[in-house]
């Protein structure tokens, strides 16, 4: 009998060839490879906290699972972590929402994606500014809408202005996704500029916002105010995405929750029923106690960040070649290696782009960075200092030693 087999062309779908793998988990697959090779590897690549867990959130989690917590839960999420979430965006933000407008997902990732994916119609445009994160363009994608890069520059504080998203909203447009703190640039929208955007946005009714505020809390030279705040049409049809992973030390958990218009957020609870079910109920009792118990863990996360900073700036900014603005916010920097370009390697290869900067990098200097094209930004490398001290220094003087070899 003869068995016909199906080719890989044959059996993926179309739209699997217009989207990419994470070049931060590509990253990170990489870095563990050499890793298990016995190579010596300074990471930089990695997007979350070297933190641990505040010991009452982990024992949170345990007394949950001890007490039989293990269930399904609502797809929505259990009430006490929905009413959890409404007294954070009351106290922290001065945003009230009724329990249907909030919603908990499997990390704000799967929110944002599952948010398009209630809301776009084939060709709808999404408005993505750069430097971007670098899942919101695939996930647009797979939904069937267009990204539209919004470019922005070092000089601008990696920021667009009002007057270039007037010129980028089209009748097509029906997002914003807009991510401050910024991944990967650390930049924060002013006050100022944050109204800009909201009366622009007002006058486009039909152009909803999307804003990622996973970094909210490592905010290091002026206290975050969500864009929410400053217009009440325009909240209307904003969706806020947040979540613990960044601020509780808790990525693995898996929790991330959003505000929004009821009727979305009844969309995305429908998706979730028939995708994920729920978020794991260990991890949402786990948030409860993050959300609701002492916050000093979070003050003490955003002092480390600070101090890392303040320390990682300078040291990248003494090599030539290198130039690095300082975040504003989230715990990574974005320095610029154009003055790189052109010039040759020991083995006589010619740095072209960011990409075989961060080649170099990795295989002379057994640093892990990633490249600015990934996050729409060329001539750039994202580095991250969710690190302790001793390895920011350390990885940053074999950067130095690695950029002094090139001619």
């Amino acid at each position: 009998m003869t068995t016909l087999m199906t080719s890989p062309n044959e059996l993926l779908a179309q739209r699997m060839q217009r989207i990419k793998a994470s070049p931060s988990m590509a990253a990170k697959k990489k870095v563990d490879a050499l890793r298990a090779a016995g190579k010596e590897i300074v990471d930089f690549t990695i997007g979350e906290p070297d933190l641990a867990t505040p010991e009452h959130i982990a024992t949170a989690a345990v007394q949950a699972i001890r007490h039989g917590a293990t269930k399904y839960t609502a797809s929505a999420g259990v009430p006490e972590l929905l009413q959890a979430v409404a007294q954070k965006f009351e106290r922290e933000n001065g945003l009230r929402y009724a329990t249907d407008q909030l919603i908990v997902g499997t990390g704000a990732k799967q929110l944002i994606y599952t948010a398009l994916a209630a809301t776009l119609n084939d060709g709808d445009e999404v408005i993505i500014p750069t430097p971007f994160w670098v899942s919101y363009p695939d996930m647009v994608t797979l939904n069937g809408g267009t990204p539209v890069m919004l470019a922005s520059t070092a000089e601008s504080g990696f920021k667009m202005s009002a007057a270039e998203l007037e010129r980028a909203i089209t009748e097509k447009t029906k997002w914003l996704l807009l991510n401050s703190p910024n991944n990967p640039s650390g930049s924060m929208y002013t006050a100022t500029q944050f109204r800009e955007i909201a009366a622009v946005l007002e006058r486009h009714p039909q152009v909803n916002l999307m804003i990622d505020e996973i970094y909210e809390h490592f905010s290091y030279d002026d206290v975050y105010v969500s864009l929410a705040t400053y217009s009440e049409p325009l909240r209307a049809r904003t969706l806020v995405v947040n979540g613990v992973s960044k601020a509780y030390a808790m990525t693995g958990w898996r929790i991330g929750y959003a505000a929004g218009p009821a009727a979305l957020i009844k969309a995305m609870t429908t998706l979730i029923s028939q995708t994920t079910s729920c978020a794991s109920e260990p991890s949402q009792r786990a948030a409860v106690a993050a959300l609701t118990q002492d916050q000093a863990c979070v003050r003490e996360a955003c002092r480390i960040f600070r101090e890392r900073r303040d320390v990682i700036v300078p040291l990248l900014n003494a090599i030539e070649g290198m130039t690095c603005t300082v975040p504003q916010g989230a715990f990574y920097v974005f320095p610029s290696v154009k003055g790189l370009l052109g010039k040759r390697t020991p083995d006589g290869k010619t740095l072209a782009t960011d990409l075989d900067v961060v080649h170099y990098l990795l295989d002379h200097a057994g640093v892990a960075v990633l490249d600015g094209t990934a996050y729409g930004t060329p001539g750039f490398i994202r580095i991250s200092f969710a690190t302790d001290l001793a390895i920011i220094r350390e990885g940053c003087e074999k950067i130095a030693s690695a950029c002094r070899q090139l001619v």
